[in-house]
């Protein structure tokens, strides 16, 4: 068994070496006068159906050579991207025009249907030129839009018309050569040169900083191209407008293909090159808004850890200040929180189900930490294409240890020390959220394969996964299991009573308070959730990670506060059974969290189309508020143990 998981991790290692550890558009690449580009095509993509779909699934030209998969990691498979190589190439700063790309077969009546369902429902063609999406700019009411990609088309008077011609502008930038070393290259591989010597040194050579294009719609002459090949000479001059389409689409007729390319020297600098990408139209973060929501919510919190503070303190001072004969009359008049000494520590209904919580918890807390920090210091850049999710991927494998570590450990706390059971703990950590998580993404999937998306995970992918968990994650998890089995367990201050104390009637249901605990650690992130439900669904780029940071440190702080103070008061009313309250009065932001997605789903994402789309939508959204309240509920437990812990240490009661 050992070393067949040996084995499996050498395979996901030699698999993300093959794709990860260059990472795209980290270096630059020098391209001399002349030197081939290869465009390269993505998914075809949909705000409308969140759908994505090959792009080779219509009937556009093809490679001469075949289409072939590109380079991919784990991240850009499990994200539905699918890069493939495409028939659109160029010569470094030569100008082309007229380019013959080739003329499709006649439409079939599927092909007919098929592409006005695609124009329908606004899918977007992709194209990337050495790891630069191509951008489009519009016009309206003299604001300048961006976007990535272009509309495959439009219908217009009930007619469907086709973007047959493309016109690109590539923005390229003279290379810079460096000190430390020469890096060259195509679009397709890097070889790195130490510059010394005057190899190479001069000779010009260029950089690619912009990829923009121009989708047109223009009539061709179908006898002008029966022999024509692939890159030859169009005959006859292309006029690209684009206020005006030309020539609908039929049954039964071909469609010719065609495209111009011109160089343009720009002052953007290499390392800039995303700067068009990352402001968006609609993906400006606001900056004040944010900045006033994080003082609000920062100044409420500290308002009540200061009122928070002073209460207890007051309670512990006034009891210390006692004499022991004033102590012992007090004790016969003790109310609120001291009346439950003899059950504040009674082990909680279904124990092992929330060690196992709180230690999925823990991994998926550390992961989202560990993985926000790296992308805030640059490492999971939009640029690096698919690196977000594998590291996110990779960090729970390996945090396996401290959720297997965190859970038996607690167990063995409620249990008072004893071993009994703790494999079982381990085992079952290990596959709790794991478990539903393949379970939804199982049942999404089945959606996406009998849509054949490009976003259904392949089958040997969906192998690759369940060998990732079972053979890493499962057996880290199993030895954290092991460590916190052979840790001491936390000893309790005080003595548990055999009987129970019997709760005072409430005059509200506690759970209600529970329940609303979770508007508060929600204000700290909804605005920055807006931005990244915007990315997941509206294909903007996300890239403030920094502020992404602080925002969660914020809500860690938030969550702990509110479990703290409802915990207490809690106790105040004679209520002992804070554990699982504890759990939810953080975790319920999860709650709100899934109620701000249906909001998203109904007032934001009004086009989107079809059952199936609002069904994959809410399926991973659940998946989401999920993690969110393990993570969040994580947070207020154990805020809430070390308080009691901590309080019930600080004064002696017999």
């Amino acid at each position: 068994m050992a070393s067949f998981c040996i084995w499996v991790l050498t395979i996901f290692l030699v698999f993300q070496s093959g794709y990860g550890f260059y990472l795209p558009g980290s270096y630059p690449h020098k391209y001399k006068v002349g030197d081939p580009l290869f465009v390269k095509v993505n998914s075809l993509t949909s705000i409308d159906t969140e759908m994505p779909f090959s792009y080779y699934s219509l009937p556009f030209c093809k490679p001469a050579e075949g289409v072939k998969d590109s380079a991919e990691n784990l991240g850009e498979l499990l994200m539905g991207d699918r890069i493939e190589n495409s028939p659109y190439r160029f010569k470094m700063y030569t100008n082309e025009t007229l380019i013959f790309l080739c003329q499709s077969g006649k439409l079939s009546a599927d092909e007919f249907k098929l592409l006005k369902e695609r124009i329908d429902e606004m899918y977007q063609v992709n194209l990337i030129l050495d790891n630069l999406p191509a951008i489009r700019y519009t016009v309206k009411e003299g604001f300048v839009s961006r976007w990535t990609g272009y509309p495959i088309g439009v219908k217009f008077q009930d007619m469907y018309y086709v973007f047959n011609h493309l016109k690109f502008k590539v923005l390229v930038h003279k290379y810079e050569e460096t000190n430390v070393a020469r890096v060259m290259g195509t679009g397709d591989a890097v070889d790195v040169f130490p510059s010394g010597g005057k190899g190479g040194s001069d000779v010009p050579g260029y950089m690619v900083v912009g990829f923009e294009v121009i989708p047109c719609s223009v009539m061709h002459n179908g006898n002008l191209v029966k022999d024509l090949k692939m890159y030859d000479q169009y005959p006859s001059e292309i006029k690209c407008d684009t206020t005006t389409v030309t020539v609908p689409i039929k049954e039964g007729e071909p469609i010719v293909f065609t495209y111009e390319v011109a160089f343009e020297e720009s002052d953007i600098k290499w390392p800039s090159r995303w700067d068009a990408y990352l402001k968006m139209e609609g993906s400006k973060v606001h900056w004040f808004s944010i900045l006033n929501s994080l003082m609000v919510i920062t100044f409420l919190a500290g308002i009540v850890l200061v009122i928070f503070l002073r209460t207890v303190r007051r309670d512990l001072t006034r009891y210390e200040e006692l004499d022991k004969e004033a102590q012992a009359q007090m004790n016969e008049e003790l109310s609120g929180w001291k009346l439950v000494v003899g059950d504040v520590f009674r082990a909680p209904s279904h124990p092992a189900l929330l060690c196992i919580m709180v230690g999925d918890g823990v991994q998926i807390l550390g992961m989202g930490v560990v993985t926000i920090l790296f992308a805030a210091l640059g490492f999971m850049s939009p640029a690096s294409r698919g690196t977000l999710v594998t590291g996110m991927l990779f960090f729970y494998m390996i945090l396996g240890i401290a959720a297997g570590y965190v859970a038996v450990r607690l167990w063995r706390t409620i249990g008072c020390g004893d071993h009994k059971g703790w494999a079982s703990v381990a085992w079952k950590a290990a596959c709790f959220f794991p478990g539903i998580a393949f379970l939804i993404l199982t049942i999404l999937n089945f959606l996406l394969w009998g849509s054949h998306s490009t976003g259904a995970i392949p089958f040997s992918l969906f192998v690759i996964l369940l060998l990732l968990w079972f053979c890493i994650s499962v057996p880290l998890t199993l030895v954290g299991g092991y460590f916190g089995a052979k840790a001491p367990h936390i000893e309790y201050p005080v003595r548990t009573n055999q009987i129970p104390r019997e709760i005072p009637a409430q005059k509200y249901p506690s759970w209600l308070l529970v329940l609303g605990a979770g508007t508060l650690p929600f204000g700290t992130l909804f605005i920055e959730l807006f931005f990244i439900m915007s990315s997941i669904w509206m294909g903007r780029v996300y890239y403030v990670f920094g502020f992404l940071l602080i925002v969660m440190v914020l809500l860690v702080v938030v969550c702990a506060e509110v479990s703290l103070v409802l915990t207490y008061m809690h106790l105040c009313v004679e209520d002992w059974k804070w554990w699982w309250k504890s759990f939810f009065a953080s975790g319920s932001v999860a709650i709100y969290i899934f109620l701000y997605s249906v909001n998203y789903l109904i007032f934001d994402l009004k086009s989107l189309s079809g059952p199936v789309s609002a069904t994959l939508y809410l399926g991973y959204s659940l998946f989401m508020v999920l993690a969110i309240m393990l993570a969040t509920g994580t947070i207020g437990f154990l805020s809430s143990f070390w308080f009691v812990h901590y309080l019930f240490s600080s004064v002696k009661l017999d």
